[in-house]
């Protein structure tokens, strides 16, 4: 049995999807004890504003719950980012594994339960990608394979009509033919909405490079991660992503991801 960390970064997040955010995971929590998968658990919920109003919303969502494991909020300190937020809770943790989770994102009640037995079976995974569909029960595919600018237009700006006259090119991006119902090792890149790692691996790689802000910061910690441990996909564990969509985000969030994307480029090698 071993110990688990969570971080959830919000910045002012819709509070009835949190609210059935951290009521998934308090029943995922509870199942993985039960199951005898989990001897100890810490959530931190990072709060990155805006403005001091959140701290108190946060803190009667978190008090409306019974929790298998001790909750704390990180508040005061502005908006420092995604892998920032991230890393203060990563730092002040000493169990063996870590979550790090988006607060759109749905656990089914078995999730931890299967990725914690996955990764004390498999001592060579650092990283593990779960199987997610979006609200509408879709599926998602959170694992990718190296983009091209082209790829990453495509996926994130270009109308439907468009995107089907390269749908081939899509699933290949988005590594389809090896996410299935089997597990796949070795996925290039993985979305940074749930990452189960072990937190050795995670310190190893340096953790999220918080220089990236929003958006890539998840890639370039894949790819820094590959160099001390193997990434795995894993399809009995499964989760509900809610977000996505930045071009409909803005021209903020537009700007943000187009200056990310340039330095992971830049970092790890241009491709069209």
């Amino acid at each position: 049995m071993k110990g688990l960390s969570i971080s959830i970064v919000t910045y002012a997040p819709d509070l009835s999807v949190l609210a059935e955010t951290l009521f998934r995971l308090q029943q995922a929590l509870i199942h993985a004890r039960y199951r005898g998968r989990l001897i100890g658990a810490h959530l931190t919920l990072v709060d990155n504003g805006p403005g001091p109003d959140w701290h108190d919303r946060l803190t009667t969502l978190l008090k409306t719950r019974e929790w298998p494991a001790s909750v704390e909020l990180l508040s005061g300190h502005g908006n420092i980012g995604y892998g920032a937020g991230h890393n203060r809770a990563l730092h002040q943790s000493h169990l063996e594994f870590h979550l790090i989770l988006n607060p759109d994102v749905w656990l089914e009640e078995d999730a931890l339960s299967e990725g914690l037995a996955f990764l004390t079976a498999h001592p060579e995974a650092g990283l593990l990608a779960p199987a997610a569909r979006d609200n509408y029960g879709q599926p998602l595919y959170l694992c990718k394979r190296y983009p091209g600018i082209f790829d990453l237009a495509l996926r994130g700006f270009a109308p439907s009509w468009l995107k089907r006259q390269f749908h081939n090119r899509l699933d290949h991006y988005e590594w389809r033919d090896q996410t299935g119902e089997t597990v796949s090792w070795d996925p290039p890149l993985v979305s940074g909405c749930f990452m189960l790692c072990r937190r050795k691996a995670l310190l190893d790689a340096d953790d999220f490079d918080e220089t990236y802000f929003l958006y890539f910061e998840d890639f370039d910690l894949s790819r820094r991660l590959a160099r001390h441990t193997r990434l795995v996909y894993t399809p009995t564990v499964r989760i509900v992503h809610l977000g996505g969509d930045t071009a409909r985000k803005g021209l903020r969030h537009i700007g943000l991801f187009l200056r990310s994307a340039i330095r992971f480029f830049n970092q790890h090698g241009w491709q069209w």
